[in-house]
């Protein structure tokens, strides 16, 4: 099978092209296997681009640690970069199980994607117990009232007033488990410089600290703009590069528009 090793903004996928034939069945021991830094090609996430009747794609996603979730915003906009070289449209639907997301070219590598409505009721995160989203009955770390959204995953974002003095990975996988969050949660650590700009640190969920997180970047956004802290087009500036994130107000969609590089390729073994 054919795979292409890329990144947008640092936050590195394995893709297997497996259209050809069928869903991808890969276990979570080799999913972990291929995702090991030390032994295997080495990301942050597996994808598989399977077939699909509704869209052109079909993706499924892997976790580092070989667990599987619904959506992943970077590796959205490398798939649709992939099947926009494949087919030469400007524009692609790709299915996931969070949803169709739909992606466009905004330029030579600059994917745009469609990310959709953000979920924003507590049973919609999910979180255990009923509370204001806008700003949970919880702290951690010292830490308090972040905000939570489901981009398609469930995010808490904390705002801080300097994201470089925060022991992300220390808070971040204490959070990522707590009793709050049944389905675990992804953990932002948002630094707001101005209504415009938003530098920040994701903890996520099954893959640890990443340079980028694309669904990670919409709910910051999000969940800034619901407390008054940001603007709805706001760039935001992640460990490996920038992300451009509009949270529109006529239809309530999350774009999201940044880089894709394609490293390698390469064959694996059929599993």
């Amino acid at each position: 099978m054919r795979y292409f090793k890329m990144n947008g903004c640092g936050n590195d996928f394995v893709i297997i092209d497996a259209r050809s034939r069928g869903a991808l069945p890969l276990s979570q021991a080799q999913a972990r296997a291929i995702a090991d830094r030390r032994t295997g090609l080495g990301c942050d996430q597996v994808i598989a681009m399977e077939r699909s009747i509704r869209g052109d794609a079909y993706m499924r996603i892997w976790n580092q640690d070989g667990g599987v979730v619904e959506a992943c915003g970077n590796a959205t906009r490398c798939v649709g970069w992939l099947l926009m070289q494949d087919g030469g449209a400007a524009t692609r639907r790709i299915e996931t199980p969070a949803g169709m997301l739909y992606a466009e070219r905004a330029g030579e590598n600059i994917i745009t994607v469609d990310m959709g409505s953000p979920l924003l009721r507590w049973e919609e995160i999910p979180i255990a117990r009923a509370m204001d989203t806008t700003r949970l009955d919880f702290s951690a770390g010292g830490l308090q009232s972040p905000g939570a959204v489901n981009m398609g995953n469930p995010h808490v974002v904390f705002f801080v007033d300097d994201v470089a003095q925060i022991p992300v990975a220390e808070i971040g996988a204490r959070v990522e488990h707590d009793a709050l969050f049944p389905q675990g949660v992804n953990v932002g650590f948002a630094e707001v410089r101005s209504p415009e700009e938003i530098r920040l640190r994701v903890w996520e969920r099954g893959a640890g600290l990443t340079k980028a997180c694309g669904t990670g970047a919409c709910a910051a956004v999000v969940a800034a703009h619901r407390q008054g802290r940001a603007g709805r087009r706001v760039n935001v500036l992640v460990d490996g590069g920038s992300l451009q994130i509009e949270w529109r107000e006529g239809d309530d969609r999350v774009l999201m528009t940044g880089p894709v590089v394609l490293e390698h390729t390469g064959e694996l073994p059929a599993p």
